[in-house]
Order: structure tokens, then sequence, then C-alpha cells
């Protein structure tokens, strides 16, 4: 991992400045929009990536969901395509969530936030996904860095599968999970999957490296280079093994708030809150 260190304020208001995502001098590679000059690790080789080195999110990359829907999870915000709730700043992508009274077409809600997806222009069907990033913290933030199928050839959720790289609940913002949803349709899907634990600090004072390796009939994830779970076993009602992860999957990129898994928020959280990419890197083997 590239250390660097990071003052947060209170409110988690501090600016990115000298020690954010653009620091040529710690990181001489970073931001750069040439792929060759990307180092790939052993067994790999780069298909797709953002460094986030423009001005504004890249439309052929990325696509904004824009609803009040919670997500499945009775959650809080309204997802927007504001540049309030998602930007580019120096050389990073910030999503952020914010405490506001917003009214769209499906509603009022009192916080909002962003989700991105590559649906369409970034699948793939097994490879490495290296993502970069600080997250952040406080009861009831859910950031969130997964993937979804593409076509749902196995049915509706999770049928078709769900594979979660680093998932985060802020009232435990030094510990992440890696999960696979599967089985059913739901009521009838299951998941299985480990969490995380950094040994000092938390996930919100610095940058890590959350990375998924996929091949077929395993998955493997790691934080920091350090492998923390591999699993060869799950199912899908709807298609023989490895279904349901056999087919294409995008990224998905978000901060929710609120949810039956984390909670709501109280009075001890603060926004707004941040999470904030550095990079987003696919890789194929070379095998």
């Amino acid at each position: 991992m590239r250390t660097r260190i990071f003052i947060l304020s209170l409110v988690g208001l501090a600016s990115l400045s000298s020690s954010g995502c653009r620091d040529s001098a710690k990181n001489p590679l970073q931001n750069n929009d040439d792929p060759h000059t990307i180092p790939n690790p052993e067994g790999w080789t780069l298909v797709w990536n953002d460094e986030f080195s423009g001005d504004s999110i890249d439309p052929a990359k990325w696509e904004h969901e824009v609803n009040a829907q919670g997500g499945g999870n009775n959650e809080l915000q309204y997802y927007t395509d504001r540049s309030v709730n998602s930007f580019i700043e120096e050389g990073c992508l910030v999503i952020q969530a914010l405490r506001e009274n917003y009214k769209g077409p499906e509603g009022t809600r009192e916080y909002t936030s962003a989700r991105l997806r590559t649906k369409n222009k970034g699948d793939w069907k097994y490879g490495r996904f290296d993502i970069r990033a600080r997250l952040p913290f406080g009861q009831g933030i859910w950031p969130a860095i997964w993937m979804l199928p593409t076509e749902g050839k196995y049915g509706g959720w999770a049928a078709s599968g769900e594979i979660d790289i680093m998932e985060l609940l802020g009232h435990e913002p030094n510990k992440v999970y890696g999960t696979l949803h599967y089985g059913g349709e739901w009521p009838n899907n299951i998941h299985s999957g480990k969490a995380f634990l950094l040994k000092e600090n938390d996930f919100s004072s610095d940058f890590h490296l959350f990375t998924l390796e996929w091949s077929p009939g395993v998955f493997r994830w790691y934080v920091d280079g350090e492998l923390y779970q591999t699993q060869t076993q799950w199912y899908s009602s709807n298609g023989s093994f490895p279904a349901p992860f056999d087919e294409f999957f995008h990224l998905v990129l978000n901060v929710a708030v609120g949810g039956n898994w984390p909670g709501n928020p109280d009075n001890s959280t603060v926004f707004p809150q941040k999470m904030i990419i550095d990079h987003v890197r696919v890789y194929k083997s070379t095998d």
C-alpha cells in the first residue's frame, strides 16, 4: 500500500489539498491518463481503468442511478446526479452524502447521496478489480463497492448473484465485509462472506486498496494486498455451478444512508460524509 496521512475535520470537510490523489511526489504514476504507465500485478493485464484525472465524471464509463427507492433495504437517501453529491476533486472521485431536505420526482428525503455504475460501459466476466479508496464513517453511513449482473440470466435478486467487494458500516469504521449473494430469488436467497479488521486506525483515516480476484469457481478478497477470504462454493437455483457467477457483472459505487443493516443516523452522525476513490482498475488474467 502507498501510505499517506490525511487529517479529517470533525464534520468530514477537510480538503484533499496537497495530500490528495494528485500527489506526484509520493505517487508519480497517479492520475496519468496513459494506461501503459500503470503497473500490472503479476499474472494480470489492465483492461479498464479510471484514474479520475479529468475535470468531471466520465459519462463514457459511469452512469448515475437517480432514485429514492431505498435500495430494497429501507435506506433513507435520495440518489441524485447533482454535482454536490458526486464530483471530481484533485484527481479523486468523491461521493458525498448530505443531510438536507430534498424533493425529487419520487418524493422528499432528508438525505442525498450518489450511486454510480458501469453497466453497459464496463461489464466483465472474471478478472481482478482494484479500487483504492478512503471511506466515510458514522452511525447509519453505509459505503459500498460491489457488482451486479448486467443481464440477470438466472432470475431476480439474488438468483443471478451479487458480488460485494467492500461494504462498511459506519459505526464500525475499522471493519469491512466481502460477501457473495446467491441461491434463489428473494426470499429464497442466501449469502456468505467474511470481515476484515484493521489492526490500527480505521478506514476513514487513510486510503486503502480493496481487491477482488474472480476466476472460474473461485473468489479471493484482499485489503492492501492481504488475502482475508476465499470462496469456492455457491449455487443458483436456476443454473449449474459456477452459476450465477459465470456471467457478466458491472461495478457499482455508492454511499447509502440508513437501512436495515447499518440502522439509521443518530445525533452522533456528522455530515457531509465522503467516500473518496483514488482509482478503479480492472485486469484480466494472463493465464
